[in-house]
């Protein structure tokens, strides 16, 4: 198991909907930004269907999610752009014409280290999950080589290592003591996913809150036990890109 990237100058972490960066790597952006990182966050889809409510304003909830993710990133201390790319929430496809944003985030952006779901964890009912992890892996080989979307008139760019969360043989864990905190305090802020993602049905009810806390905390826990941490995020990490 690998231990702990040297802190990266810029990092991206591309997620299918709001919330999710958070889930999968909020505590080691959280270390990072702490350490002068410039954290950059692109989201992929509307987060549209993010509500179980039937009679849900759409167009609220979809501004709704933007400025709880604009909270999120902050509660991180994540400094550098909160994209949205604005693709269906549910219909997300890993096509050639979301490479090509996802590739022009890249060279723009220049990170150093990309974070996404990983595309080939099994058994995945989500299938934004999935494309949005085939368009971080897709992305990253279209912006390091200059033959691939040419009009865009950008340099070409290639990150030093891929860390893809969610994985089912993770190699690579982030020691991210001291940030568990800020990762729950960013997922706070969707208080529009309390009741389905979070399993908060009274956002007023401490108790509620505070087993929400011990659920995250209790995870990052088990993850840094088995590295000799305090707490740790776990990923399947990729350097050759």
């Amino acid at each position: 198991m690998q231990m702990n990237l040297p802190t990266p100058g810029r990092a991206l972490a591309i997620a299918a909907h709001p919330d999710d960066v958070e889930f999968g790597c909020g505590a080691t952006l959280a270390k990072w930004a702490a350490a002068g990182c410039v954290a950059h966050l692109l989201v992929c889809t509307d987060g549209s269907k993010g509500s179980w409510d039937p009679d849900e304003d759409v167009a609220r909830l979809v501004a709704t999610r933007q400025d709880e993710q604009r909270a999120a990133a902050r509660a991180l201390g994540a400094t550098g752009e909160v994209v949205f790319l604005g693709w269906p929430d549910g219909e997300l496809e890993s096509g050639v014409r979301q490479r090509w944003e996802v590739a022009y985030w890249i060279r723009a952006l220049r990170p150093d280290v990309v974070l996404g779901h990983d595309p080939w964890k099994r058994y995945r009912l989500h299938p934004d999950h999935r494309h949005a992890g085939f368009l971080a892996v897709d992305g990253i080989v279209a912006a390091r080589d200059p033959h691939f979307f040419p009009e865009q008139q950008l340099a070409h760019h290639r990150p030093s290592a891929l860390l893809l969360w969610e994985a089912d043989e993770p190699d690579h864990v982030e020691d991210v003591t001291g940030h568990v905190d800020a990762k729950v305090a960013a997922l706070l802020e969707h208080r529009s996913q309390f009741r389905s993602t979070h399993q908060i049905d009274d956002p007023d009810a401490e108790d509620q809150v505070q087993r929400f806390h011990r659920r995250i905390s209790e995870r990052l826990a088990e993850i840094g036990r088995a590295v000799g941490v305090a707490a740790g995020e776990a990923f399947k990490r990729i350097d050759r890109l």
